[in-house]
């Protein structure tokens, strides 16, 4: 019997060391892409993680007015301000340090692809959007 739950606590302590390791995504970033410096907050999202735009150096345009995703496929969507974009939804922790098979989505061009995101070191994540095998990679630096 003593075995038995020596076994149960190796299985939950393994368990939640797991979770925790995915866990490590959740924080704000910095990323800085074609000029435009932003930050976007990961955070846990029903099963997944999301990564949501909290703020973009570029939110108002020359005449003062609000920039919208008004490239979403979406039209519900299209009058989303760009600080407020949801780009990355519903990607797992696969247990090895990477989290895949969600969606992140490009609001320069209105275009989802697949997504792969790994830590190249502790404080810079490496976010690869992809269609088959031709992709991007760009890095966001983590701030909290």
């Amino acid at each position: 019997m003593r075995v038995f739950f020596v076994i149960i606590a190796f299985f939950f302590a393994c368990l939640c060391n797991t979770f925790a390791q995915g866990d490590k995504i959740i924080g704000e970033y910095q990323c800085i892409h074609d000029g435009i410096d932003s930050r976007i907050k990961i955070y846990k999202h029903a099963d997944g993680y999301r990564a949501q735009c909290v703020w973009v150096s570029n939110l108002k345009m020359e005449d003062g007015t609000l920039r919208r995703d008004v490239k979403n496929p979406d039209p519900a969507k299209r009058n989303v301000t760009n600080d407020k974009i949801v780009l990355i939804d519903k990607v797992k922790f696969d247990g090895k340090d990477t989290w895949g098979e969600g969606k992140i989505y490009d609001p320069t061009r209105g275009k989802f692809f697949a997504v792969t995101l790994s830590f190249k070191d502790e404080k810079t994540l490496a976010v690869r959007g992809s269609v088959a095998f031709i992709g991007k990679t760009v890095y966001w630096k983590k701030l909290k």
